[in-house]
């Protein structure tokens, strides 16, 4: 569930954050020591200082899901998430958690859905805008005719995302 509010924030404001080795390579994962807030592609290996003692417990709660995600192991996540964003993007963010695991629906179905039919355009900027890859699946949104279409991380991640969760994915000429 994505929690609303800076309020949510732990009092000391601070963010602790740890990184995973994935099969589309390197994931920072950040957490403010009650939930996490970002989660994000990195091309190489980061250096990190300090997990943040903190939040360590989080944090390896949250390796531990995505390393079950990546080995197909797990098919939902079970983390509390508070990602920044506007009150449209929350509510975008807090409609695609509902999008079962292996399936897809296009960004006009997802601006119906949350009764808005005209906002296809600013449903795809929410997800692009969307802090916590994966874990809030964007990357099971497609084009209305099923094709691939735009994702933050790039269409190559986005392919493998959904190949790994046996989606049926048509790919646009050209969208690679």
């Amino acid at each position: 569930m994505v929690r609303g509010a800076k309020a949510d924030r732990s009092a000391s404001g601070r963010l602790a954050l740890t990184a995973l080795s994935t099969p589309l390579g390197w994931l920072v994962i950040f957490c403010d020591g009650e939930a996490i807030v970002q989660i994000g592609f990195c091309k190489k290996q980061p250096q990190l200082s300090q997990a943040g003692v903190f939040a360590a417990s989080l944090l390896n709660e949250a390796k531990r899901q995505l390393t079950e995600y990546f080995a197909q192991k797990r098919r939902q996540f079970e983390l509390p998430l508070c990602p920044e964003g506007t009150a449209f993007q929350k509510e975008v963010w807090q409609e695609l958690l509902t999008i079962p695991y292996g399936e897809t629906i296009s960004y006009s179905a997802l601006a119906s859905r949350l009764g808005k039919p005209l906002a296809a355009r600013a449903i795809g900027q929410a997800c692009h805008d969307n802090p916590i890859s994966i874990v809030i699946p964007c990357h099971r949104v497609v084009g209305k005719n099923g094709s691939l279409t735009g994702y933050a991380g790039g269409l190559k991640y986005k392919r493998f995302l959904l190949q790994l969760e046996a989606a049926i994915v048509r790919s646009s000429p050209g969208q690679d």
